[in-house]
């Protein structure tokens, strides 16, 4: 139990291995999103992926009362915008112009992950008790303003916030950038079957025809979870991971084998594979990985040894959806990306973003761009969901 008094401290840590895991979990496993979970961050920190080595300086601000934790805030002091997901290239080149110097940047997100969840991460004990909760989250911008000025950074940003979360930073004066996502929302479906009831005819054939083009071929969909993911899947799906890489975004990777091998044994509990299997095949042809919280699921990465017709489609798409309303899961956040999601279940869903500019340049020049930005964004989620084959309740897009 906290004591009423709210007398606090303050201090940082340069990697979240210096606190107990089950002292930080205190704080965030009440949240909907497992991506701040000790577990998850510290796998992150080290495997040597989120470190300063490769732009990603751990700076995390702990709130203390006494010995307890009552609050933290995972952030990173970032010297590039890579494994972001939120593109200011241009913030950084129109900074370059100025004179002003972009990087370092203050930025709080989970590394490499777009996934919506952000917040500061505050004791359950304190959750009836909201005017507590404000003055710690007034002590932390505070200290933030005070490092950032410390290290001469030009801004602080909060990426994938939690929408819950964000008016608490607009109303300190942060400035709210919308973008958008694709996600899918059971909408208590019986099974896949009557999922596909929710599209037009054509739609719905052609989903049909992508699910038999992959049986025809001799693969079967199986997902494993927890304990049944046999043990090599974890360096598998790096190898997976890799080769997609290499293919695709030009050797660009984030993440590296001790990171994938590490998960058996730190979140083994929380992860799906979605594997594409032909009978004497020693191992699947292709695979998707995902991470599942109570009635969430989140895709992260998928890879393939050949290109099979529609096989990407089924271990990230739409074996998770079946096997997610089998199980209850209320929202399937597939990853970042969207040219084929529109069009098999995921419509477009606003997400944010949220800054503050430290010199004064910037900050007059990006705030009203940024309020342009937010009016046109949202009529392009509902001009993608005009367009969408199948029946859903439209997003709240008040920015």
């Amino acid at each position: 139990m906290l004591q009423q008094a709210s007398r606090y401290t303050t201090t940082w840590v340069d990697t979240v291995n210096k606190v107990k895991a089950e002292v930080w979990n205190i704080l965030a496993k009440p949240l909907t999103t497992p991506f701040f979970e000790w577990e998850w961050i510290s796998n992150l920190e080290a495997s040597g992926c989120a470190i300063a080595q490769q732009g990603w300086l751990p700076s995390h601000l702990l709130v203390w009362q006494g010995d307890v934790l009552v609050a933290a805030a995972p952030l990173y002091i970032k010297g590039h915008s890579q494994g972001e997901f939120v593109f200011d290239h241009q913030w950084a080149d129109l900074s370059y112009r100025l004179g002003i110097e972009y990087y370092p940047k203050l930025l709080g997100m989970a590394p490499f992950t777009p996934a919506v969840g952000y917040r500061f991460l505050v004791h359950p004990d304190l959750s009836d008790r909201p005017d507590e909760i404000s003055k710690i989250y007034d002590l932390m911008l505070l200290e933030i303003d005070k490092l950032c000025d410390r290290y001469q950074m030009s801004g602080c940003n909060f990426l994938y916030v939690d929408p819950s979360w964000k008016h608490e930073l607009e109303s300190r004066g942060f400035t709210n950038w919308m973008h958008h996502s694709y996600v899918w929302e059971n909408q208590e479906f019986k099974d896949f079957d009557d999922y596909l009831k929710n599209f037009n005819a054509n739609q719905r054939r052609n989903i049909k025809r992508e699910r038999k083009s992959v049986e025809s071929t001799g693969i079967k969909m199986q997902v494993y979870t927890g304990e049944e993911i046999p043990h090599y899947f974890y360096g598998y799906m790096y190898e997976l991971y890799n080769d997609h890489c290499n293919k695709f975004w030009g050797g660009s990777k984030y993440l590296n084998r001790k990171f994938f091998e590490h998960l058996a044994h730190c979140f083994r509990d929380r992860l799906v594979f979605v594997a594409g299997e032909i009978a004497d095949y020693p191992q699947p042809v292709g695979m998707s990985f995902c991470i599942r919280k109570d009635d969430q699921l989140f895709g992260r990465y998928w890879g393939c040894v050949q290109e099979i017709d529609c096989l990407h489609f089924n271990a990230c798409y739409y074996t998770p959806i079946e096997w997610a309303i089998s199980q209850g899961i209320k929202r399937f956040d597939p990853g970042a990306g969207g040219q084929h999601k529109k069009r098999r279940g995921f419509p477009a869903t606003p997400n944010y973003s949220l800054h503050r500019f430290y010199r004064d340049r910037l900050k007059q020049i990006l705030v009203p761009y940024i309020n342009e930005v937010n009016a046109y964004e949202a009529k392009q989620i509902q001009a993608i969901n005009n367009e969408l084959p199948f029946d859903f309740a439209p997003p709240d897009l008040k920015v």
